[in-house]
């Protein structure tokens, strides 16, 4: 009987990254990186949801929500890097395999956490996994599928990713709802053993022969200090406002990458090489990830808060407001790869980013009930990143040479992840200014109980600091639109 570790079908990658995978085998790929894929998705997704649960359980302050969320993204949008070009340099299956166990472990440590403090230091362990597992998705798709064939693999991969991250908010919800926020944690393990089985079994060994020398660790370093500087002092402005601390913080942060960008110049095995960068459109997807996916996880952070510290909703009931999110975005990323594969991607990039960003206005008018002031926009924007996000993906891939599609997918995949680490610290920061304790001594999110005479003004409050965070995430999602126009420019073949 074969073994799980005999050599896969796919033999002839061991040459390189130029030899496509055996279409046999094709299926069997796409499920593992989907499946690795979704679970990052899915469980940066439910503890979003639970985040009012864990306040009210663990008496977490709204700072330490903030980290709960952010310990993760930071080491994933810093660490991805490395995890891309370990990818390309080491063997991108065995990079994978071992970013899937590291992450499973750390979700089962956090579902366990008795403190918040432990928490955050399981969710900064499941970062670094996930920073190992997730740009080898993209990479092995990238390996695997010819070229003239791969941005319908990726649009495949982005529906069926979407569809799994919008129905595990809604199970998701469920299981809040009956055993507590921690069921957050207990979905990933099973579905991280089925992609770590497909990965042993079928996706074989890839890896760029040209890679050689050690990783840019002086890189990696001083990002993850820089973002991480950047962000505590960020999420700091929440709690103690403009004061000497946070506003050291931001400028140490600041310094550190801009060193960090001095030193990828000269850097022998660069985590962000230069040359990638010189194309335009490689630039300009980059650009436009960081402001739409920013917009983005701004949105998705705040909505919990109001769903159910507002409106009163129960995480089941949030996690099916969420779904048509990620249906829409599953049903319709296939089609708009294939046409914007046929019709070049600019009008899709702009257009898709306008409308998310119309959305986002639209939800902002907090006046308006559930139906028309949350499950309106949310549908919208659903169809607006729609637009986006296959050929957003193929078009990174596609403007780096075959032999760099590690380095390329972490490079955006941390694009869109620090994205999210600076829009949750920047909203937090302009949410918690705007609320200023509502009066009452308390942070954005706690209300006191319906019947307290100061419960209606601390529920205005809180509209006007949603309100005035929704306009600021709108405003990235703009200036997505004009560098989707203006810097990737019309396509070359058109």
């Amino acid at each position: 009987m074969e073994s799980l570790h005999d050599r896969p079908e796919c033999a002839e990658w061991e040459r390189g990254a130029d030899a496509p995978c055996e279409e046999a085998a094709r299926p069997f790929v796409l499920a593992a990186t989907i499946m690795a894929s979704a679970i990052a998705s899915v469980t940066g997704s439910i503890i979003l949801i639970a985040l009012p649960l864990i306040q009210r359980d663990l008496g977490a302050s709204y700072g330490a929500l903030q980290w709960i969320s952010n310990g993760y993204t930071l080491f994933l949008g810093a660490l991805i890097l490395i995890g891309g070009g370990a990818g390309d340099r080491y063997g991108r299956r065995r990079v994978f395999v071992i970013g899937i166990a590291i992450f499973t472990l750390a979700s089962i440590a956090c579902g366990f956490a008795p403190t918040s403090e432990l928490l955050i230091a399981g969710r900064i362990v499941q970062g670094i996994g996930a920073a190992l597992m997730v740009p080898q998705s993209l990479a092995i798709i990238a390996a695997s599928f010819p070229k003239e064939i791969r941005g319908r693999a990726i649009g495949l991969w982005a529906s069926v990713s979407a569809l799994t991250t919008a129905i595990g908010p809604s199970l998701g919800g469920v299981l809040l709802d009956a055993t507590g926020w921690r069921a957050a944690f207990w979905i990933a393990p099973p579905f991280a053993l089925a992609a770590l089985f497909l990965a042993l079994r079928y996706v074989p060994e890839s890896r760029n022969e040209e890679e050689t020398g050690p990783l840019d660790w002086r890189g990696a370093i001083l990002a993850a200090l820089g973002f991480g500087m950047l962000t505590l002092g960020l999420t700091s402005l929440s709690d103690q406002g403009a004061t000497a601390r946070p506003l050291g913080l931001i400028g140490g942060g600041a310094v550190l990458v801009i060193l960090f960008v001095l030193s990828e110049r000269s850097a022998r095995n660069a985590l962000m090489p230069p040359k990638l960068f010189a194309n335009r459109r490689f630039a300009g997807a980059n650009a436009m990830t960081l402001c739409l996916y920013g917009a983005l996880g701004g949105v998705l952070f705040l909505l919990p808060f109001d769903l159910i510290g507002r409106r009163g909703l129960s995480a089941t009931e949030v996690g099916l407001t969420m779904l048509p999110l990620g249906v829409i975005i599953g049903l319709l990323s296939r089609p708009m790869a294939g046409l914007a594969d046929d019709h070049g991607p600019r009008l899709f990039l702009t257009a898709g980013s306008a409308i998310v960003a119309a959305a986002i206005v639209w939800m902002s008018f907090t006046a308006f009930g559930y139906w028309v002031g949350v499950v309106g926009p949310l549908v919208l924007l659903a169809i607006g990143m729609s637009f986006v996000v296959s050929p957003l993906t193929t078009m990174v891939m596609n403007s780096a040479p075959d032999s760099q599609t590690g380095t390329a997918s972490g490079v955006n995949n941390a694009a869109s992840r620090i994205a999210g680490l600076f829009a949750i610290a920047i909203i937090g920061a302009v949410s918690a200014t705007v609320f200023a304790g509502g009066g009452q001594g308390l942070e954005f999110g706690q209300f006191p109980d319906t019947g307290a005479a100061a419960h209606a003004a601390v529920e205005a409050r809180f509209a006007r600091a949603h309100s005035v965070s929704l306009l600021v995430a709108a405003s990235w999602a703009t200036l997505a639109a004009l560098l989707s126009w203006f810097m990737i420019g019309p396509d070359p073949e058109a």
